[in-house]
């Protein structure tokens, strides 16, 4: 990813100091959290302003660019759950990182919820008639001058993925109320000559659900979710408590 001047990209974010967590808030009460519950927030939303609408600032020389995310919200059994990818290591932007499946918008698209939909096919073979949209949380903008738009959709589970191997390298699922416990969600921060950097992250240990190299992922491993994956879980999260 292009960086700003006295910027730096962040390699690896699991060893930048944890300066605290977000203990002292409340969790997302379990009744808000359930698919009808989610439903109705989102067809009477609201006032709300995102906690976190972007990276920073932007690259002067670029034209902002559109592009959508799904937020599959998976209805298990147990409950809800978060559908995350874990993107290959050999990308040029984003590498291994966690992250919904989305991009950038095409013309045909004609709306962020089809660019959403469109992408979530093609990354991990998720498809439309097991999707339904609930809405919209606000645009997240990114350094690289992206405005993403984060297509938030209840996915009936009886899926199967087919993750694009170029991209994906694994997906996996995550509880929606651990999530929204902003008791898992850590602050990092680090100084450098002139200015610092701060993120939030949720790790997660748990089971992978596919990966593309048709090995099973292993039983037991953390997904470092971080970054603007971490900043649109936060912006949920203060979207179904306000």
């Amino acid at each position: 990813m292009p960086t700003l001047p006295n910027r730096p990209a962040i390699k690896e974010p699991w060893l930048v100091p944890v300066t605290g967590t977000d203990a002292h808030l409340p969790a997302v009460p379990a009744a808000r959290l359930t698919a009808d519950a989610l439903r109705e927030r989102f067809l009477r939303p609201p006032p709300f302003d995102p906690e976190i609408p972007g990276d920073g600032g932007i690259l002067a020389e670029r034209s902002p660019t559109q592009a959508s995310v799904l937020v599959p919200l998976v209805k298990r059994p147990e409950g809800l759950s978060v559908l995350l990818t874990q993107r290959t290591a050999h990308l040029r932007d984003h590498a291994g990182q966690v992250s919904f499946p989305g991009g950038r918008a095409e013309p045909e698209d004609g709306s962020p919820e089809r660019t959403a939909l469109r992408e979530a096919q093609e990354e991990i073979g998720l498809d439309e008639p097991f999707i339904d949209i609930l809405g919209q949380l606000p645009l997240y903008r990114t350094v690289t001058a992206f405005e993403v738009t984060p297509v938030v959709a209840l996915v009936r589970p009886e899926f199967v993925l087919r993750l694009d191997a170029v991209e994906v390298a694994e997906a996996f699922e995550v509880p929606l109320a651990f999530l929204m416990d902003p008791a898992h969600h850590q602050r990092h921060r680090f100084e450098w000559e002139g200015g610092h950097r701060q993120f939030l992250s949720m790790p997660w240990t748990g089971a992978g659900l596919a990966s593309s190299n048709g090995e099973h992922p292993a039983a037991q491993r953390e997904y470092f979710i971080w970054g603007a994956t971490a900043a649109m879980l936060r912006n949920l999260y203060r979207f179904l408590l306000a």
